[in-house]
């Protein structure tokens, strides 16, 4: 316990070096924020886009810009920017719990499943045409989905009132081949090239199209489920540093912090697929780093890691809006092609670090 505790102590980052680290990626989301909602097809100076925003604001009356600019700020691109900012830190934090509950830098929200039944379970929405039925058709199937197969893989790894870690990792695994086989086979049975494009499309994720209606929808559950997860902070402390049996012999309840933790982030992340689709790498990549940044105390690396995946998502959904204009590259591909290498590097990294 005294060596834990001693490693605790040289790996976490503590007084003014974690003020200014949690400070500089404050300035950092608000600069990407700012400069995200400032570019596209038509370019809007950053101080307009400033004084529109704060114009918003109770008592705050400001003027000196075009009609047009605070149409495109306000109606296109903040909505959307705010939304990439609540999935990318949702995504994040959701895989840094994770990632403290299964004590595997590996883990992500996908690997319990989440991702795979949110996606099946709109395909399923779009093929049958019940997404035509209303705008909400379709992130409420995804949400659905995601929260149906949680409980799936929680029901098949639940033995005597306990849920084994392991059990738990592999039976997500599974479910989501599983889905994935079954989504590969409902594609091969579509006829329809159209509905084809619209499954391809939203499946490699994307945030076109969505706007205040849809932010206003999916930032109840991803905040408040965010914020929850930081009163687990001590809790993932502990299993990161313990493991099950060792928190369990301080107290911890185990299974109802596993049982929470899992619902929290099943919440965030079907929430982020339900209007996004699928965005892989951020909720596995932006945690390790922070780590690697701040230390491993999750009081302060929960909300540092929503902060630093908002800012990757703003980033590569504008990458996504603007390299291939007036095309729109998907949002999934650019977060992949950002990602893989990325990740790569850190395993090479990790690896060199151990051999030596």
């Amino acid at each position: 316990m005294k060596t834990k505790s001693m490693t605790w102590a040289q790996t976490g980052h503590r007084g003014p070096t974690l003020a200014k680290s949690m400070l500089w990626l404050l300035i950092l989301l608000i600069g990407t924020i700012l400069f995200a909602t400032a570019t596209g097809a038509v370019d809007v100076p950053l101080w307009v886009v400033a004084k529109i925003i704060l114009n918003q604001l109770p008592f705050v009356e400001l003027g000196g810009w075009e009609k047009t600019d605070e149409m495109i700020i306000l109606t296109l691109r903040l909505p959307r920017v705010l939304l990439a900012v609540l999935i990318g830190g949702g995504l994040a934090i959701s895989g840094a719990a994770l990632q403290a509950l299964f004590r595997n830098p590996m883990a992500d929200p996908g690997v319990i499943g989440v991702s795979s039944g949110g996606a099946l379970a709109a395909v399923i929405a779009l093929a049958t045409g019940f997404a035509t039925t209303h705008s909400l058709a379709l992130p409420a199937s995804a949400f659905l989905g995601a929260l149906g197969t949680l409980f799936l893989v929680y029901s098949i790894s639940a033995r005597q009132g306990r849920t084994p870690i392991a059990t738990l990792l592999l039976s997500g695994i599974a479910v989501g081949i599983f889905m994935g086989a079954v989504l590969s086979l409902i594609l091969t049975r579509i006829d329809s090239s159209a509905a084809l494009r619209e499954i391809f499309f939203w499946l490699m994720g994307g945030l076109d199209g969505q706007g205040w209606a849809q932010l206003k929808i999916a930032l109840w559950p991803i905040l408040i489920s965010s914020v929850a997860l930081l009163f687990f902070s001590r809790d993932l402390n502990l299993l990161y540093l313990e493991g099950e049996s060792g928190a369990q012999a301080l107290g911890m309840d185990v299974k109802g912090v596993q049982r929470w933790l899992l619902v929290l982030s099943a919440l965030i992340t079907g929430t982020a697929v339900a209007f996004s689709g699928t965005v892989p790498f951020v909720g596995l990549i932006v945690p390790h780093v922070i780590r690697l940044i701040i230390g491993p105390n999750h009081l302060t690396l929960l909300p540092a890691t929503f902060l630093a995946g908002g800012t990757l998502l703003v980033g590569t959904d504008l990458a996504a809006r603007t390299l291939a204009a007036p095309e729109e590259l998907r949002l999934g591909t650019i977060a992949a092609l950002i990602g893989v290498p990325f990740f790569l590097y850190l395993l090479q990294k990790d690896r060199k670090n151990s051999l030596s």
